[in-house]
């Protein structure tokens, strides 16, 4: 979301731009591909990937394409933008920086020979990422050299989906081991790691010291960002793997139970939910007094945002 306008991608091959207020459509291209992850905006552009690996640069006022880059393999990774910068990954097992004005490539990494379905996170001159290897990753964002790497896997024969969120020196990111990991940001070393019930393919969001993210065993956890500690869980009527939007004190996530919910995020009371056509696997935004969140009936809701 950005300029009273909301972004979203779709599996019918287009990009969709909607005001804010009224849901009125305001443009939409088209992309070669499925969109499976969340568009990224800046400095007046928008960014998007497509299933087999199409990364798309769109005027995000009229959605006039500026630029296009093949990443040759398919992509559900969504793009980050820092600094002019364009990190996304890619399942041939690599990371690509490209420029964010016209495309060109600034550098490629690789994780190995797996798949990086994870979406980047940029924090202090270091991206992150997690494979499907099991393993988190620091690159500099410079030039893309690992710095370290470390596992998110305790004898678990899944791969995570789960995206890395970094906060106060330390990068936080679920696993299919059902735990959530904090690392030291500098050097990788494991501060703690929490267990939930079943896979975390949520991804954290870190708000006030405390992390928040759901569980396919259909609650949603509240950790001690520094001790790991669980403060609180609450449950939905079906998996989660949205990942939680944190505002004025509430946690917003979505559930397959075609359900968005509504927490308190001190003491994880349920203040509300408000029911879509079909499961909802995406993510809430939220801004100007309002929540947005996409079902898979392909539709985007908007719904008045509570207060604690």
């Amino acid at each position: 979301m950005a300029n009273g306008i909301v972004y979203v991608g779709s599996l019918d091959h287009h990009l969709y731009a909607f005001d804010t207020r009224t849901g009125k459509e305001l443009w939409s291209s088209h992309t070669s591909e499925d969109v499976m992850s969340s568009p990224a905006v800046a400095r007046g552009v928008v960014y998007v990937d497509s299933r087999y690996g199409d990364l798309r640069a769109f005027d995000a006022q009229n959605g006039a394409e500026l630029w296009h880059e093949d990443i040759g393999f398919d992509c559900y990774s969504s793009p980050a933008v820092v600094r002019g910068v364009v990190y996304v990954g890619g399942c041939d097992g690599n990371l690509y920086a490209f420029n964010a004005r016209n495309g060109m490539r600034v550098w490629t990494a690789t994780t190995g020979d797996v798949a990086v379905d994870s979406s980047p996170a940029v924090a202090h001159g270091v991206v992150f990422t997690a494979a499907q290897d099991d393993e988190l990753f620091a690159f500099r964002a410079s030039d893309g050299r690992q710095l370290w790497s470390a596992s998110v896997d305790q004898g678990c024969c899944t791969t995570p989906e789960s995206s890395p969120a970094v906060a106060n020196g330390i990068v936080y990111v679920g696993s299919n081991d059902d735990d959530l990991y904090a690392f030291k940001a500098s050097d990788g070393e494991l501060l703690w790691s929490e267990s939930t019930g079943d896979y975390v393919e949520s991804s954290p969001a870190v708000v006030a010291g405390v992390v928040y993210v759901g569980s396919l065993d259909d609650h949603l956890y509240a950790f001690s960002a520094t001790t790991g500690r669980r403060l609180w869980s609450a449950p939905t009527g079906s998996s989660i793997d949205s990942s939680p939007a944190v505002a004025n004190g509430v946690v917003y996530v979505g559930s397959w139970d075609h359900r968005l919910y509504a927490f308190d995020a001190e003491t994880g009371r349920k203040l509300w939910s408000a029911r879509t056509g079909w499961s909802i696997e995406s993510s809430p935004a939220v801004a100007h007094g309002a929540v947005y969140i996409t079902s898979v009936d392909g539709n985007l809701y908007a719904y008045r945002r509570a207060r604690r």
